[in-house]
């Protein structure tokens, strides 16, 4: 532990956004990325993975209900769900709040991320650990898509940002071994860059997508330690179109008694509503067989 800091995130050419640490509980390099976890008096505990914020307990709950609760209520009967990435296992946390999910299988190549993610936010991610469906996997999320014969209702490909380890999971390769993983009318959801500040990967990833998918498109959510504006939220499918009506979305987080804090249906059919500079960035084609 250290005196007060300012720990800046780089992710952006010519941007530099910093927050302070109240206090520094863990820093060191790991096999794959540097780590650091500290302390914000707003944020709470954040931590910082190659120069960009990945969570903060205090506004986690926005990107992990909206990843979760979007797929898994618009398809209704999710049983199977895989999650690539992930390891601060939050989104996991979420998931398993659906009581149709008979197994959870989480491929995280980077085992001191859910290590310390365990240690300092148990506060949100304590259940997922002691809740039988849960299974993880320390491992290479992009050659478990491409080799494994199991089949998953919805895939969450919970990444970094398509730098370092998590770039691959932005290609066209990648998005075409999921499908072959989805079982029919299954869905994916992928963390997809912040079309503001990360205009040309937000567009070649939905290129990508688009040319692995016949549906393919995004949703966008507000989250306060990511900066730059909304991120998006690739959603694709060979058969389930997002937008699933109002009244039974409600229905069905209601059957489950569902409890959140940004979720609500009617947010859900909404954040797919997107802004001119955002949908002037979709691809105009793509649609494969």
């Amino acid at each position: 532990m250290t005196d007060r800091e300012w720990v800046a995130e780089t992710l952006i050419p010519g941007v530099r956004f910093e927050l302070e640490a109240s206090r520094v509980l863990e820093r060191r390099k790991t096999g794959h990325q540097d780590l650091v976890v500290f302390e914000n008096e707003l944020f709470g505990r954040v931590l910082v993975l190659d120069g960009a914020v990945q969570v903060a307990s205090a506004d986690e709950f926005v990107y992990h209900e909206m990843m979760a609760h979007v797929p898994l209520l618009a398809h209704g009967q999710a049983k199977d769900v895989l999650i690539i990435g992930g390891g601060d296992c939050g989104l996991a946390e979420e998931v398993l709040k659906h009581p149709s999910v008979e197994r959870l299988i989480q491929v995280e190549i980077d085992p001191e991320v859910t290590e310390l993610a365990r240690k300092y936010f148990a506060e949100f991610n304590a259940p997922v650990f002691t809740d039988a469906r849960f299974r993880l996997q320390i491992g290479d999320g992009a050659r478990y898509v491409a080799d494994t014969a199991e089949r998953f209702d919805v895939v969450l490909v919970d990444s970094t940002d398509p730098v370092g380890p998590g770039k691959v999971l932005f290609t066209e390769e990648f998005y075409r071994n999921v499908r072959r993983c989805l079982k029919p009318g299954g869905v994916l959801v992928t963390q997809s860059s912040n079309p503001f500040v990360q205009k040309q990967e937000f567009a070649e990833a939905m290129r990508a997508l688009a040319s692995a998918f016949p549906i393919a498109t995004c949703y966008l959510i507000a989250v306060p330690t990511y900066t730059g504006g909304h991120l998006a939220l690739g959603w694709a499918s060979e058969q389930l179109e997002p937008d699933v009506p109002v009244q039974e979305l409600a229905r069905r987080a209601d059957a489950i008694g569902l409890e959140t804090r940004y979720y609500t249906p009617e947010v859900h059919r909404a954040a797919f509503a997107l802004p001119r500079y955002v949908a002037e960035l979709m691809p105009k084609t793509g649609h494969p067989a």
